[in-house]
């Protein structure tokens, strides 16, 4: 009872991380991708910037904080899916190009929030009542 409280407290602050990066990208895009090592060289990439970060951190941020607030394990099979493609993608390119310490904090934050999301999913019982 008490592991699920604090499941649901530490993924509902992982989905507010989540949607807090979103709406660095909507608000100043240019230097929410500048602290990502990215930038937009022209109006599409600043859309883009836009469009797909916001895609990305505001569903994952929105799906965890709904799973959380709702103890419902349902939700974080999509933000464990996009955050678990993520960090794949960082550990080919590790293998690929080799590891840079630029690329530590991040990793660490996406397996944070997989091993979170993944608990969450093991321990909280699906909620039928809310579907």
């Amino acid at each position: 009872m008490i592991l699920q409280k604090v499941l649901r407290v530490l993924t509902g602050l992982c989905g507010l991380l989540y949607i807090t990066l979103s709406l660095g990208f909507l608000l100043d895009p240019a230097q929410a991708a500048a602290r990502l090592g990215i930038g937009a060289i022209a109006p599409l990439g600043l859309a883009t910037l836009r469009g797909d970060f916001i895609g990305f951190f505001g569903t994952t941020g929105i799906l965890a904080l709904l799973g959380a607030v709702r103890s419902d394990a349902r939700y974080f099979t999509a933000p464990l899916m996009l955050v678990g493609m993520t960090l794949a993608g960082r550990l080919i390119t590790v293998v690929a190009s080799g590891f840079d310490a630029t690329m530590g904090p991040p990793m660490l934050v996406e397996a944070v929030t997989v091993a979170l999301l993944l608990l969450g999913r093991r321990s909280l019982k699906t909620n039928r009542l809310n579907a």
